[in-house]
């Protein structure tokens, strides 16, 4: 398999492949979305039939469940498991104190939520995610749909008293329509280029009528897994103060996953 993989492709799945370390039998745990955490979810389907793991998955979008049920992973509602044991996901910025923006996939919402109802995180990326500070990758706001372009003007103006570079939103589309999130809401991306204090950021968003909630991440990861497009993870624990390097070694297998698509 790694001779069908690029780099990229590589780097995202020894980080995934490294990350599924940390579920152990029993758990219940949180499935991210998005490109990396599908790596993640066809690794854990690998350990279901291969070493009769079990474990409960709480999906943070609808493709993700689709995708576990595929693989062989068991899922269910937030609601049934309550309170999980750990969630394993994507994110598209991470700066050196592990704070994140995601929502490029548009499950943010799903994804904080399930997140911040587990006793860890532990965030999966590539290298090239690593930033010094938040703010390049747009930031998705997921709003309600009644009003949006006045939420919109809102969250523009509020922007204006922001320590951020840049204060224009835009309407994510799909195709000529707006993108409608699992939620039925839209999203708006935001691009500010840099967030001078982006717990100041995420709080006064989520202050504005229509706003559901932002994507950035404070406080909520614990661990890092990184990948390389060489095979090596690294592996940075917020809590802990540790980092660790490992080189993940993997035989080419050539269907395992193959009809992967994201």
């Amino acid at each position: 398999m790694s001779g069908n993989l690029s780099p990229i492709d590589t780097a995202k799945f020894v980080a995934a492949k490294r990350a599924v370390d940390f579920v152990e039998d029993g758990m219940r745990v949180g499935l991210g979305t998005g490109s990396t955490a599908a790596w993640m979810v066809r690794c854990l389907g690998e350990r279901v039939r291969e070493e009769g793991l079990r474990i409960t998955g709480v999906p943070t979008s609808s493709r993700t469940a689709e995708l576990a049920r595929k693989v062989g992973v068991k899922v269910v509602s937030l609601d049934e498991a309550k309170w999980l044991d750990l969630t394993i996901d994507g994110a598209d910025e991470i700066d050196p104190n592990l704070n994140l923006i995601k929502g490029g996939g548009g499950a943010l919402l799903q994804e904080k939520i399930v997140a911040t109802a587990s006793d860890q995180m532990v965030v999966i990326s590539d290298a090239s995610k690593l930033v010094e500070g938040l703010g390049a990758f747009p930031l998705p706001v997921e709003v309600v749909p009644f009003g949006w372009q006045t939420t919109k003007a809102l969250v523009e103006e509020t922007l204006a008293g922001i320590d951020v570079l840049g204060q224009s939103a835009t309407l994510r589309l799909n195709g000529d329509a707006a993108y409608v999130t699992d939620e039925g809401n839209y999203i708006l991306d935001l691009h500010l280029q840099r967030i001078g204090n982006p717990r100041q950021a995420s709080l006064v968003l989520n202050q504005i009528p229509g706003v559901v909630e932002n994507g950035l991440f404070i406080d909520i990861c614990d661990v890092v897994v990184i990948g390389h497009g060489d095979g090596r993870v690294e592996v940075r624990d917020i809590n802990a103060g540790t980092r660790q390097e490992d080189r993940i070694e993997f035989a080419d297998t050539d269907n395992l996953f193959r009809d992967l698509a994201d």
